[in-house]
C-alpha cells in the first residue's frame, strides 16, 4: 500500500510515519534523505540548497523504485503540497492520502521554535491551497518535544 503523507510544515508528518510503519516498510521523507547526504554537523532543518539539489532527485528516484514495490511493502511518501498531477498519480496507484494538520497556530509555533522563517511562507501557502478534501485525515493536537 502507498501511503501519501501531506500536511503544512512542522505539522508532525515524520513522527505519523514513525508511528504507523514498520522496520521493513519503505519511508520516503526528503529531509531525512537530505540528512543523510549531508556531511557531519548540518542542520537538521534548514539545509543547503546543493544538499536538497541532489536529495530531490534521490528522493524522485526513490519514489520510481518504491511505487514498484508498493503489493510488497507498504510505501511512505511524504509530500507536503502535492500537485493535482500529483494527485491524480497517486489516485491511480490506489494511495492512500493522509493529511496531517494539528492546526495553523501549533504550526506557526512549531515552525517559530524549530524551523527556518521560511517555512511561515510554506505554511501560510499551505493553509491557502489546503485540499478540498483529505482521506484518513488526522488531526494532532500537540506531542511531547
Amino acid at each position: 500500500m502507498l501511503y501519501v503523507v501531506t500536511g503544512p510544515p512542522a505539522a508532525g508528518k515524520s513522527s505519523w510515519i514513525q508511528s504507523h510503519a514498520t522496520a521493513r516498510d519503505i519511508v520516503i521523507d526528503l529531509d531525512l534523505i537530505t540528512r543523510a547526504l549531508s556531511g557531519p554537523g548540518a542542520p537538521t532543518w534548514n539545509q543547503d540548497p546543493n544538499q536538497l539539489r541532489v536529495a530531490h532527485r534521490a528522493r524522485y528516484a526513490a519514489m520510481d523504485e518504491a511505487f514498484a514495490l508498493r503489493d510488497k511493502v507498504d510505501v511512505y511518501l511524504i509530500h507536503t503540497m502535492p500537485s493535482r498531477k500529483a494527485l491524480a498519480k497517486y489516485k491511480s496507484l490506489e494511495a492512500r492520502i493522509v493529511t496531517v494538520d494539528p492546526g495553523r497556530d501549533i504550526v506557526m509555533q512549531r515552525i517559530d521554535a524549530m524551523r527556518d522563517p521560511d517555512m511561515r511562507r510554506v505554511a501560510t501557502r499551505w493553509y491557502r491551497q489546503r485540499p478540498e478534501t483529505s482521506h484518513g485525515a488526522m488531526p494532532q493536537a500537540s506531542r511531547a518535544w
